[in-house]
């Protein structure tokens, strides 16, 4: 079997915020096709580095490559144009616009009548119920605000929203958070539906068994440095937790 190529690597990547030092040394990569879980407990470093990923700061120290060329993010729009997208935990969706109006925002198709550029409304209403519908969540109308949604049909826009755009890469932060067991289901279903598309996805998590059922592979960090890398043929659930709880690999576990 082939091994899957690089999609995006980090290296010693180093971040300080003062004279405290977030990020030590850290090295991550994600393959082409996969799902990596991100795992460590408030305060690990996570979402610092996945931060620099999106370009939202730069590291003080460390290289980034993605497709196998190294890159510098000045700011989340770089890395949006790479194909980079982050769904974040409290997600950028405005409560008080539509459905249509917030899959595609910032990115609002027009047409032109004479000077005039129009929000071109019905392209928006038919493209966003297809790439949602395409996800399998039923939309009663694409003019209906946001606000009377569900957690998970949030989640379901979100992610419908980057597939749209052609995302290579995934970054979803903590997207089970305050989900129902149902909800929890269907937006890992969107996930691995991303992964089927050809996405590369990373799964911040402080929850292992939120990652567990769809991930390959887990990387773990404490306070700034990665503690361990597990397969999860090799790894249970338990032992993942261990390893956080202990900040020390076991012995027995291959990495």
């Amino acid at each position: 079997m082939q091994e899957a190529t690089s999609l995006a690597k980090m290296v010693n990547i180093e971040k300080y915020f003062g004279a405290v030092q977030a990020l030590k040394k850290v090295n991550i990569e994600v393959r082409s096709g996969e799902i990596l879980g991100l795992l460590g407990d408030n305060g690990a470093g996570k979402s610092t580095l996945i931060k620099i990923l999106a370009g939202v700061f730069p590291p003080d120290r460390g290289e980034i490559f993605f497709e196998g060329g190294r890159v510098k993010f000045s700011s989340p729009k770089d890395a949006r144009a790479m194909g980079i997208e982050t769904v974040h935990q409290a997600l950028s969706l405005v409560d008080i616009m539509s459905i249509s109006r917030n899959f595609f925002l910032g990115r609002e198709p027009t047409r032109r009548i004479g000077p005039i550029h129009l929000l071109d409304r019905k392209k928006m209403n038919e493209e966003c119920e297809k790439a949602v519908t395409g996800l399998g969540v039923r939309v009663r109308s694409p003019n209906e605000f946001v606000s009377i949604l569900s957690g998970g049909e949030r989640q379901a826009i979100s992610i419908g929203r980057a597939m749209h755009f052609k995302v290579k890469l995934l970054i979803l932060d903590e997207p089970l958070a305050a989900l129902s067991v149902r909800e929890t289901r269907e937006v890992l279903r969107q996930v691995e539906k991303a992964r089927e598309s050809g996405v590369s996805v990373i799964f911040i998590t402080h929850n292992v068994y939120h990652v567990y059922p769809v991930a390959e592979r887990f990387v773990m960090l404490d306070r700034g440095i990665k503690i361990g890398e597990v397969y999860k043929k090799d790894a249970s659930p338990e032992d993942i937790i261990e390893i956080i709880a202990t900040g020390k690999m076991s012995k027995t576990l291959k990495t």
